[in-house]
């Protein structure tokens, strides 16, 4: 890999948690809320990896290794992303994702159990929506905008919001246990370890929406300027989607996945047809 890539690499992960901080910007201001500054993910991180860590004592090594296991297998999907094999960046993600789930059951507390076991039931739907969308870019060529782009874009677009724990599918600001996904699994872990897990989910949101990008103008991501403003769309369009929907019950989600599904498998069609 080129110097100049590695770089492009660095600059997303210090850029990620930007990201994540204008989305809760755009919220607070469509609430009439003053709110934190977009650069309060980057005081939260710096405080986390400042504070002692604590683990359960029914925990095994594996709690301790899966935030570096998650954070790497994000970096690699990012360096596999750039590269432009998108189908490796899918099980990559998948691993950390795994290792994770696995680190919610290892404490043996109720809440990461049941955390873990919604994140794997929507990795089932999930996976195949985001291949799907992959191949349908493919087929398309990448060139102009098509039938097929749009709808593998909205159909990724469904399933970022589930990856992201965004709502109408997770909720980030919340910790009730009825409907945590995410949270869940993380909620044993503190200091460093946890602020390598946030780190990760804020570059693995970044990826998602480059990937997006890249499915409906790969055009887009080699211009920085048309980047950045892209990513700021995308935050827009993400805080007045959390806005305007309520969260979804848990059966309810199977719907919404079904429905990203469906769009990704139209897009499919429509780019074998040329459409």
């Amino acid at each position: 890999m080129e110097y100049g890539e590695i770089i492009k690499i660095l600059l997303m992960l210090a850029a990620a948690p930007l990201i994540s901080g204008v989305i809760s910007r755009i919220k607070n201001n469509l609430r009439l809320r003053r709110g934190p500054g977009i650069f309060q993910p980057y005081f939260n991180l710096a405080k986390l990896f400042k504070k002692e860590e604590r683990f359960s004592e029914h925990s095994s090594w594996l709690m301790k290794v899966t935030p570096y296991i998650v954070l790497g297998s994000v970096l690699s999907a990012a360096v596999f992303m750039r590269a432009g094999d998108l189908i490796l960046l899918t099980f990559v993600l998948s691993l950390g994702r795994f290792f994770l789930a696995l680190a919610g059951l290892d404490p043996a507390s109720p809440f990461g159990g049941f955390g873990s076991s919604r994140e794997m039931f929507f990795a089932g739907f999930l996976e195949p929506i985001i291949l799907l969308a992959v191949f349908a870019s493919a087929l398309s060529g990448g060139g102009a905008i098509e039938a097929s782009s749009i709808l593998a874009a909205a159909a990724l677009f469904l399933a970022t919001l589930a990856e992201t724990s965004r709502v109408p599918v997770d909720n980030q600001e919340t910790h009730l246990e009825l409907t945590m996904v995410h949270e869940a699994m993380v909620l044993e872990y503190s200091g460093r370890s946890l602020a390598l897990i946030e780190l990760a989910s804020y570059l693995k949101q970044a990826i998602f929406f480059t990937l997006i990008m890249l499915v409906l103008w790969p055009f887009l991501v080699s211009r920085i300027g048309w980047y950045l403003l892209s990513l700021l769309v995308l935050a827009v369009i993400v805080a007045f989607t959390e806005v305007s929907l309520a969260k979804m019950r848990l059966f309810r989600v199977v719907d919404f996945l079904f429905f990203a599904g469906i769009l990704a498998l139209l897009a499919v069609i429509s780019a074998a047809l040329g459409v």
